[in-house]
């Protein structure tokens, strides 16, 4: 364990220099693509009917020569060869964890570890606390789902840190906010929408998030708002603590990305894993600035690699090193392929309406966005509520202004925006559907 005034948990390899770093992930890449050849009955399939072999990879732009995966590949591998498919690489006398997806799809799909998989995946966590800011004297408070959830095992990087860890899980507000008054807890980690739920209902308790609670860090994952100024912004201001954003899929580890302090972008914990930022329709690479989708190439996981798998995410990779002194890459996620609404042309995601909302200090910060089709057109339409107190004066005037801002932000204005009453829309404990599509229903 680094010393308490130590900014890297591995400070010789969170600061490698891109040339040594490339040349550990083309190492990793190429025993990696000949592990899962060897191992996998799926990979071997794949890569035969696709007419490479592990061989062929000769640099790093040569992982373009292999197919991709994606989320239906896994739920269809493990429909056909029950339970576990035939993507994983070792026997299961050697898998000591598995998560699962929600199953949103009707299929909840299982994530393997080996005990050195899950053991990198922890020291990947304890790297991500200790870049924030986590020491052995921090009390951390997990308020992430235990039930199968890939994130639930994430707090096992903060005790492997030397924190106190309680093991709060996704219980009710009134239960949790007891445990923050009862234990203290310095640090803790959800949803940004949970973040901002959860100091309304203190508030709505008589207590003030910045002054009675010991929060100082809230980490956040699972939706776009940590990376958007103004919602984190918000929820700091509310809480009196740093936000970080963190990012991670079920399919290969719990959080594999992370703001450090400067907060602009989220290192990618490129040892473990390669990224290409591609044009989802063209599959070929976008420079670095123009958003994309992600696809990640797992490079050390032992029980199920993942090769070129196609996260559904649209994220930018920024240019540039960061002042942090890391030179793993750092990307923005704006959301994923499947939450984008195209209007006149346009790329529109839930992420840019935020941007605006959480801005206004009039509006709540909640929002909900209709979309539907006229006269053959898409369209969209935007609630909004009024804060809590906030003067209902020069409505039209308020309601020109926002549709103004989003189309500045997003290249096109809503079709009617509507501000209701505070505490109006539908609070979420977890991840907040904030889109509701009538597309098929008008068509």
């Amino acid at each position: 364990m680094p010393q308490n005034d130590s900014k890297y948990w591995e400070p010789e390899l969170e600061t490698l220099p891109r040339p040594k770093l490339e040349a550990l992930q083309l190492e990793r890449l190429q025993k990696h693509l000949a592990f899962a050849y060897l191992n996998s009955p799926y990979y071997r399939q794949a890569f035969d009917a696709h007419g490479v072999k592990p061989s062929d990879l000769k640099s790093l732009e040569d992982l373009s020569k292999f197919p991709f995966t994606n989320k239906k590949t896994e739920r269809d591998r493990q429909i056909a060869v029950p339970d576990l498919g035939d993507m994983i690489a070792v026997p299961e006398k050697d898998i000591v964890f598995v998560s699962a997806s929600s199953g949103s799809t009707g299929v909840p799909t299982l994530s393997p570890f080996t005990k050195k998989d899950f053991d990198d995946f922890q020291n990947v966590e304890s790297r991500q606390y200790w870049s924030i800011g986590m020491r052995p004297t921090d009390r951390y408070l997990h308020a992430l789902n235990f039930s199968l959830f890939v994130g639930g095992p994430d707090v096992i990087g903060a005790q492997n840190l030397g924190a106190l860890c309680i093991w709060g899980g996704t219980i009710p507000s009134d239960r949790l906010l007891y445990i923050m008054k009862q234990f203290k807890p310095t640090i803790t980690w959800t949803t940004p929408s949970y973040a901002w739920h959860l100091g309304e209902e203190a508030i709505k308790q008589g207590l003030d998030p910045r002054k009675d609670l010991a929060i100082r860090k809230i980490i956040v994952a699972g939706e776009p708002g940590g990376s958007i100024p103004a919602t984190r912004k918000a929820i700091e201001e509310l809480w009196g603590a740093d936000l970080y954003d963190y990012y991670g899929l079920s399919d290969i580890f719990g959080s594999c990305a992370g703001m450090c302090p400067e907060k602009h972008g989220l290192h990618l914990a490129e040892d473990n894993i390669l990224l290409e930022v591609l044009d989802p329709e063209t599959n070929e690479p976008v420079p670095d600035g123009t958003p994309g989708e992600m696809v990640l190439t797992t490079l050390l996981k032992e029980a199920r690699p993942m090769i070129r798998f196609r996260t559904g995410d649209i994220v930018t990779r920024l240019a540039g090193d960061c002042p942090c002194g890391r030179t793993f890459s750092r990307f923005e996620v704006h959301g994923r392929v499947d939450d984008m609404i195209i209007v006149s042309g346009v790329n529109v995601f839930p992420s840019d309406i935020e941007y605006v909302v959480r801005g206004n200090s009039r509006l709540s910060g909640e929002y909900r966005i209709t979309v539907y089709t006229k006269e053959h057109l898409t369209k969209f339409d935007v609630e909004v509520e009024w804060a809590n107190g906030s003067s209902h004066t020069d409505e039209e005037i308020l309601i020109k202004d926002i549709s103004q801002q989003i189309k500045t932000r997003a290249g096109v204005k809503p079709s009617y925006i509507r501000i209701l009453e505070s505490d109006t829309l539908p609070r979420n404990t977890h991840k907040a559907k904030r889109v509701i599509d009538l597309r098929n229903e008008n068509s």
